[in-house]
């Protein structure tokens, strides 16, 4: 799964040769030939020596200020519509943003823009290990709380409640475990949810 600036032939082409795939975002201007139309409104292209399949989306996004709709190309080597629906690849790469989101709350959310502290190469290990164990913890917690509630997207959790409510629990010394029933929706759960 890749993003648009690395929609390169060459590493398309070096990607393919390990018997791997690809689902690429591709620029508007970049020209595809069409060298055979499929019935979903795929078409089969190239891309170097690579058979290709480019699907087109749409895409829209509503925010405060109303609505927007923009259209985006999508390159795959999956050249099947029938094995591999162009909806099912289209909810495949929108899934690649979770990946972008990860790097932005890790970044700017836990850290809040600042650089690690570390300066020694095992204090950076050591720094990045524990910044990677919070995120995933929080991550748990936002699992655990949105799979009590059935038909709840993990999704729509924010992290950053979930990261403010630990901080809270923590400076304050709250919701410490004294007995033998653990709650794993928890307090961090709660906030969540609500």
């Amino acid at each position: 799964l890749l993003d648009r600036n690395f929609a390169v032939q060459a590493l398309i082409e070096a990607v393919t040769s390990r018997s791997a795939h690809v689902l690429v975002r591709v620029k508007e201007n970049r020209r595809l030939p069409v060298l055979r139309r499929f019935p979903d409104g795929s078409w089969l292209s190239r891309i170097g020596a690579v058979p290709v399949r480019v699907v087109c989306c749409e895409i829209t996004i509503s925010t405060s200020q109303g609505r927007r709709t923009g259209t985006y190309r999508l390159v795959t080597t999956l050249t099947d519509p029938f094995t591999h629906p162009a909806g099912e690849l289209i909810g495949l790469y929108h899934e690649r943003w979770e990946v972008e989101t990860t790097y932005l709350e890790i970044k700017s959310t836990i850290l809040g823009g600042r650089v690690l502290r570390a300066r020694t190469p095992a204090g950076v290990a050591q720094e990045v290990f524990a910044v990677l164990v919070t995120y995933q913890v929080l991550r748990l917690a936002m699992a655990d709380a949105t799979a009590s509630r059935p038909g709840t997207d993990p999704d729509r959790a924010s992290f950053s409640i979930a990261l403010n409510t630990a901080r809270d629990l923590v400076i304050q010394a709250a919701g410490v475990f004294s007995g033998a029933v653990i709650d794993l929706a928890g307090t961090i759960g709660r906030r969540i949810l609500a």
